[in-house]
């Protein structure tokens, strides 16, 4: 039984030297993105609508792209941007996919229902760059956000719609209720008819799609619920859905193997 949701969600405290993660993401991105640009195969800050936020990034393979990848990054929908995440797209530009990573307008600013809105145009903008089929990642907040992309009725316009082959959330958030009860909802604003339409555990999902909801096995025991509730639900709605534990990894080095082009996480993503 819950009674703490704040602690519920909290990850950094449950992790050892939890600041220095954030450090360290931004310093191997930094790198990462100007290897890319030396080689000519990146494209930074292309826009994809109106106001600072609305960018992306795009690493290119050396050769001709199979595909697709967009990933999105987490942060509770409140935090960060696409600089610090770059050096994910490692695993799938070295297994020949393109790779799109946007930013987008962060809460309060923004409610979660027009992010939603913001990263069905950066994956249309992204598409409109690269040919082939689309898989879609994301991480915490946006392992909702792409999981969203695979609910029927999704915002995705139908071009961009049809070319989806995966979806991988990461640690994600598919029940949006209970974050109504922590502190963090002063700056969400979530009230209960916004937590409905943007869970998607509560939706109905696409059926053509096969997911995988990955979460570490050391990761907080609502993020497991999670992660197995999405699973459990769309499978049992018809979707090619499951839930994958990531041995001996919690929140915050999960999405390690993204950088790796031999982990099973890239293998799914960028086959």
């Amino acid at each position: 039984m819950i009674s703490d949701w704040d602690d519920a969600y909290a990850n950094a405290p449950h992790i050892a030297d939890a600041d220095q993660f954030p450090p360290l993401w931004a310093g191997r991105a930094a790198e990462f993105a100007a290897q890319r640009r030396s080689a000519g195969r990146a494209e930074i800050d292309l826009p994809y609508g109106a106001g600072p936020r609305r960018r992306l990034d795009l690493f290119l393979p050396d050769g001709a792209a199979k595909g697709l990848v967009v990933f999105v990054h987490g942060g509770y929908w409140m935090r960060f941007d696409k600089s610090i995440w770059s050096h994910l797209a490692e695993g799938a530009v070295r297994r020949d996919w393109a790779v799109a990573m946007p930013s987008y307008t962060l809460a309060p600013a923004a409610r979660i229902r027009d992010i939603t809105l913001e990263i069905a145009a950066a994956i249309a903008v992204a598409a409109e760059c690269v040919g082939g089929p689309i898989a879609l990642a994301g991480h915490s907040a946006g392992g909702q956000l792409v999981a969203r992309m695979a609910c029927l009725g999704g915002p995705l316009p139908d071009a961009a719609r049809r070319r989806c082959v995966r979806v991988a959330p990461i640690s994600g958030l598919f029940d949006l209720r209970p974050l109504m009860k922590t502190r963090m909802n002063g700056t969400l604003g979530l009230d209960e008819a916004e937590a409905v339409a943007e869970s998607p555990a509560l939706a109905r999902p696409a059926t053509d799609l096969p997911v995988v909801a990955f979460v570490g096995s050391d990761e907080r025991p609502e993020f497991l619920r999670q992660s197995e509730l999405v699973a459990n639900v769309w499978t049992g709605l018809g979707a090619e859905a499951q839930c994958e534990q990531v041995s001996g990894r919690h929140h915050y080095d999960v999405i390690a193997g993204l950088s790796d082009p031999a982990s099973p996480m890239t293998a799914f993503i960028a086959p």
